[in-house]
């Protein structure tokens, strides 16, 4: 086949996840965790081929980001200190909410409920219309391997303003609050689907695993849900080892963890997973990135916030410089980023057809970012969101500099010294003891935080009055202040130096989930035989390159299966060599389930000249010439992105006849 019959017959062919699940779990690219003992839900271990292919995809996203962006690589510890996450506020805030049901006890998360009973009675209103479903949904749900809470579609016409209702809901499912969701479930009567038992209103439950650090268990703390913290706490160590220049960025490649509510779908909602993240450190006042330019005409398709609000889900196709240009995106660095991600992906196998970048809207924000676009791949499970990138602001470095009073900023050495004109607050911190004794401590950081707006309201008060007033937390009733405990001036100063902290644009990777969207996106069946499954994985990220096929058994044969075999090692291309006694046609097809992209076959003539046949995965095309020319193709293909019919044009075509 042509390069063209192949994307015709991958386009053409039926997608069945049955199909695609019994080739990951039978060749061994992963498998439940603990199976012999029934198995953790959310928890898997990856075999041979799993652990090749997510090798390479992190290789490749180190090469990507890392290597090209001249980033700071860290790998920090994953047990943390409960203060460390409870300043960052995931203590608090990292939740998602469930609901249980009062009598069985069963749990469900709020959202996912929600989602699926709607989905469900728009199912059912169209087979009561006589709509016909439409094939790719239908099988996509027939098939799906999650916890089902809809086990039967009732045929039951609902009322054409519910359908928009409903379709609305199903459009900003991701943004509603616990209390929102509430509402929604008494509204449209969502009880247990199985029992029909009503359930309690959705409560926030942590995600974070707790745990216990050290012997005496005083010290509390968390599996980490995210690789970012350590970034940030080593924030002034990094800046040190980058010449205190800015902007700069750190990544971290890692496990997280998270104890989900539900775990489902495989792969894609696990409670321990592999994570990449990059902390981006820039100027809150220039958020411009130097290499905009290299990205700003890809087009891509935009999920913004305007649009989920208004109810549609239907994307807008544009270019990433006229989404930074409009403000859609906020800004060049997150939109940099963004492209960079759209690159990064294509190049891995994910198919571009099936990529789309979603903003979040308000409610669903993080609370630490102000603009956040996810990453969305289309499975077989819907759309599915694999990467995150966030502009976090300055809120990560502030609170934690807070907590421990240790100054996370840049000092920029100012070319033209500028005179700056602010309040100051000036304590006489001897008579402060006297006072108010053990809580002067407390008073002295409440009056040295307050902000330029407060401080001109109080300059404003003590010249009044003679006294400021202050209620502050931790002390009962008014803290009372005359002139000779504190003054505040307005005083203009030359600076020398500007000091700021930076602002941090996050691009955040759940690489469990990408490899899974590729395994799905690089899946087809032979038109020919449907039987015969292949994953065409790029090259690049193949768990191994290359099938070493001798013709037989024969001894003749073995001296150059060893001579292709020592230059492929040395060469550090991996291979596996296939000498069973099955037919060659067999041998290529189980590797085809591998997504091994090429295969050299030794035969008979090989001994005579020393040349060798290569075939290309995806054509099955076949080339014929020397060892040394077959196997500068193969290095060409894979790691140089040469096309196979740049890198095989010196070669001679082949065919079985002959």
């Amino acid at each position: 086949m042509t390069a063209t019959e192949v994307q015709k017959a991958r386009a053409a062919s039926v997608f069945n996840r049955e199909s695609l699940e019994s080739i990951l779990r039978g060749r061994f690219f992963y498998a439940p965790a603990f199976d012999i003992y029934g198995g953790v839900s959310g928890l898997y271990d990856y075999g041979p081929p799993g652990c090749a292919f997510q090798a390479n995809v992190v290789d490749t996203w180190r090469k990507h980001f890392i290597l090209e962006e001249d980033m700071l690589e860290v790998d920090c510890t994953m047990l943390t200190p409960y203060e460390v996450l409870k300043t960052s506020g995931h203590v608090d805030k990292f939740s998602d909410w469930m609901c249980r049901d009062l009598k069985t006890g069963e749990i469900f998360r709020a959202d996912h409920l929600v989602e699926e009973v709607l989905e469900a009675r728009l199912k059912g209103d169209k087979e009561a219309r006589g709509i016909a479903a439409d094939p790719e949904e239908e099988e996509s749900a027939d098939k799906k391997k999650r916890k089902k809470k809809v086990k039967q579609i009732k045929a039951i016409k609902l009322e054409d303003d519910v359908v928009k209702e409903y379709e609305m809901c199903l459009a900003k499912i991701d943004g509603y609050s616990g209390e929102e969701l509430g509402e929604l479930m008494v509204k449209y009567s969502i009880n247990n689907p199985a029992t029909d038992g009503p359930l309690e209103p959705p409560m926030a439950f942590n995600l974070m695993f707790e745990t216990a650090i050290g012997p005496s268990g005083q010290l509390r703390g968390f599996l980490r849900p995210e690789t970012a913290q350590g970034q940030f706490l080593n924030f002034n160590k990094l800046l040190e080892f980058n010449n205190s220049k800015t902007p700069f960025a750190s990544a971290s490649i890692g496990k997280s963890f998270r104890n989900e509510i539900s775990p489902r779908a495989g792969l894609l909602r696990v409670r321990e997973f592999l994570m990449a993240e990059i902390e981006h450190f820039v100027d809150p006042l220039d958020k411009s990135h130097p290499k905009f330019a290299d990205v700003k005409d890809i087009t891509l398709s935009f999920l913004p916030r305007g649009v989920q609000e208004a109810g549609s889900t239907e994307p807008i196709t544009e270019t990433i410089g006229k989404a930074v240009a409009s403000k859609m995106i906020d800004n060049e660095t997150l939109g940099y980023f963004i492209g960079r991600i759209y690159q990064f992906l294509v190049k891995i196998g994910v198919d571009k057809t099936k990529l789309r970048f979603r903003q979040h809207m308000g409610n669903e924000m993080a609370h630490y970012a102000t603009d956040c676009w996810d990453g969305e791949l289309l499975t077989s499970y819907g759309w599915i969101e694999c990467v995150g990138c966030a502009d976090r602001s300055a809120f990560d470095l502030t609170v934690h500099s807070n907590k421990t009073k240790e100054k996370m900023v840049v000092r920029e050495k100012l070319e033209t010294p500028i005179e700056v004109t602010k309040y100051e607050i000036d304590l006489t911190k001897k008579l402060f003891g006297p006072k108010f004794r053990k809580d002067a401590p407390l008073v002295e950081k409440f009056l040295v935080e307050l902000s330029q707006t407060e401080l001109e309201a109080k300059a404003s008060e003590l010249k009044s009055n003679g006294k400021v007033t202050f209620q502050i937390n931790g002390i009962e009733g008014d803290v009372e202040l005359d002139d000779k405990f504190i003054n505040i001036e307005k005083r203009t100063k030359v600076e020398h130096v500007r000091e700021y902290v930076p602002n941090v644009i996050e691009p955040s990777f759940g690489i469990g989930r990408i490899i899974y969207a590729v395994f799905e996106h690089s899946f087809w069946n032979r038109p020919e035989d449907t039987a015969r499954g292949v994953l065409s994985f790029p090259p690049l990220v193949a768990p191994s390159k290359v099938l070493l096929v001798p013709l037989s058994n024969n001894k003749e044969l073995q001296p150059i299966t060893k001579k292709v075999s020592d230059i492929l090692r040395k060469a550090q291309i991996p291979f596996k060599v296939d000498d069973s006694g099955v037919s060659i046609g067999k041998r290529y097809s189980r590797n085809d389930e591998l997504g091994t992209p090429f295969g050299v076959t030794i035969d008979f003539d090989s001994v005579k000249d020393g040349s060798v046949t290569l075939r290309e995965r995806d054509s099955t095309q076949q080339v014929r010439g020397s060892v040394e020319d077959i196997i500068k193709a193969i290095k060409d293909i894979t790691y140089f992105g040469v096309s196979w019919e740049e890198g095989t044009k010196n070669l001679e075509v082949f065919t079985s006849s002959q």
